[in-house]
């Protein structure tokens, strides 16, 4: 979905920027059309994030989406308002914006990838996205909280659950061929015991 975008085009340039920054960043809607190009720093390639409760954070930016930025920036021209991510009449792109640009490539990404079009992605998924992404990285559910701005792991642990079905699969990648995968049916004598017991 993040090669979606037409990168020979303009708005192409500005969409393909907008969709890595989110994933890479873990950003909610609200921080990423918040984002102004005062809170990027080129040299490093991070970005300065404000997020819930006035907390700050600095984020480095993966190699495709520090790219990706740097297009768009080369691009943007001087626009009257200092959020990084406009609107075709150089305004502050909208939350209600930001969801429909990504209805729309998610769209297009379906065309290429079919398994796509069953999937109901949303800004808040790409967050999720990201969560699993540094989680798997590091192993490391504080840093996952860190990265996206959270005040309790509580609320980290909650985008850091997947989905069951993916957790089955990816254990049964990597069971031995011979080993195939079961369902537990109790017995009717267990069942009892569980209910006199409870």
């Amino acid at each position: 979905m993040l090669d979606a975008p037409d990168p020979t085009t303009r708005d192409g340039i500005l969409y393909r920027a907008m969709l890595h920054v989110a994933v890479c960043a873990g950003l909610r809607v609200s921080e990423l059309t918040g984002l102004k190009v005062d809170d990027i720093d080129l040299p490093s390639m991070s970005i300065r994030v404000l997020g819930k409760g006035r907390r700050e954070r600095t984020l480095p930016l993966w190699k495709p989406a520090a790219a990706a930025l740097r297009a768009w920036l080369a691009i943007r021209k001087q626009v009257a308002t200092p959020e990084v991510f406009v609107n075709a009449r150089g305004e502050p792109l909208s939350r209600w914006g930001f969801a429909y640009l990504l209805r729309q490539h998610a769209a297009t990404a379906a065309r290429k990838q079919p398994g796509l079009a069953k999937k109901r992605i949303s800004p808040h998924v790409l967050r999720h996205t990201c969560a699993m992404v540094v989680l798997q990285a590091t192993g490391d559910i504080r840093k996952v909280s860190l990265w996206l701005g959270h005040a309790t792991l509580t609320t980290t642990e909650a985008h850091t659950r997947g989905d069951l079905t993916e957790k089955l699969d990816a254990m049964e990648a990597i069971l031995p061929p011979h080993l195939c995968r079961g369902v537990f049916q109790p017995t009717d004598r267990l069942i009892e015991l569980l209910r006199r017991t409870s």
